[in-house]
């Protein structure tokens, strides 16, 4: 049956090849194919749909496009056995918002492989301001307990720490008895890292300039989601044997560093995807979010935004005006 709702379409003149986006009324007969009919729920803004909506980097390759990665909600009709009418359900990744339409709509139709049932110990608004920056967070997380990083091995660096992922990678990390040291430019977001669990704050400006290719040890493990001189500069401090889980380029993707810190400290540089992920280690990390995401440091991290805002929102998280997590209700 079909019926018109309310999306966010980013479009574009194939002409001049200009970028327009505006609130359309569209119906669900122009969904892109998939398995199962979602009413979204929530929804949340993250960088990739920031540079979607001001076309600051050519995300979008498929018009016309609704952005919004992650998506909460219910189903509303399935063609797969493994969702029902009415499960509650979430999406991360999978090139939504890319080239498959996405949350920033009443309604999205998603192939069943890329959903996950919301977990129980979460709300769909918990899961949305957890959202992929957060997924991503837990995904580095496991990555280093994986590697074999404990929590008595020393201090655990996080960059971008004022950020989405790097604001829940504090929270995971000092949840699981990990003392964390966070790097940021922002002096003033002290009294904020350390309320999530950071017992150090490290000027961002000591590790965005060019450093030596090995520095004195300081720390057994790292989540880096910037990128270029920092990584580099993260990796020749890392003791021996210590881990990186990078999984941004905030900075840059160019690595100014050399194999010393491999050869010589035994130093791992672990990469971490989130978008193509597959379903037992999305499971892994909700599951780890579920039961170690402090409840009080989620409300720190969050804060609510009109959904009709986003044109206005996007330029100020790409700014980095915008401090953890936004969360859209979707009527």
């Amino acid at each position: 049956m079909s019926e018109d709702f309310t999306a966010y379409v980013i479009e574009r003149d194939e002409t001049t090849k200009e970028q327009s986006a505006s609130w359309k009324s569209v119906s669900t007969d122009d969904l892109p194919e998939g398995d199962v009919t979602i009413r979204v729920r929530h929804t949340t803004m993250n960088y990739k749909d920031a540079l979607a909506i001001t076309n600051k980097s050519p995300v979008v390759r498929r018009f016309p496009m609704v952005p919004g990665i992650d998506i909460a909600g219910e189903v509303v009709a399935s063609d797969s056995p493994d969702y029902a009418v009415g499960d509650e359900v979430i999406m991360n990744g999978w090139g939504v918002g890319e080239v498959h339409w996405g949350g920033y709509a009443q309604y999205a139709r998603m192939k069943a492989d890329w959903l996950l049932k919301k977990p129980a110990g979460l709300s769909g608004a918990d899961c949305m301001a957890i959202g992929t920056a957060g997924y991503t967070a837990a995904l580095c997380v496991l990555r280093l307990q994986q590697a074999g990083v404990e929590p008595g091995d020393g201090t655990i660096l996080v960059t971008g720490a004022s950020g989405g992922v790097g604001s829940f990678a504090i929270s995971l990390l000092s949840s699981l008895g990990y003392t964390v040291a966070a790097s940021t430019g922002r002096v003033e977001e002290e009294p904020y890292l350390k309320s999530l669990g950071a017992t150090e704050i490290v000027d961002r400006k000591t590790l965005s300039e060019k450093g030596r290719p090995l520095d004195k040890e300081l720390y057994a493990g790292a989540v880096d989601s910037v990128g270029s001189t920092t990584l580099a500069n993260v990796i020749a401090r890392m003791k021996y044997d210590g881990v990186i889980a990078a999984c941004g380029l905030a900075q840059g993707f160019d690595l100014p560093t050399t194999v010393m810190p491999f050869i010589l400290r035994g130093v791992t540089l672990a990469g971490v995807d989130s978008v193509m992920a597959p379903k037992a280690r999305r499971e892994a990390a909700w599951s780890l979010l579920e039961e170690h995401m402090d409840r009080a440091a989620l409300g720190e991290i969050t804060q609510e935004a009109d959904i009709k805002d986003v044109a206005e929102i996007a330029p100020k998280l790409i700014a980095g005006q915008i401090r953890g997590r936004l969360v859209f209700t979707v009527d």
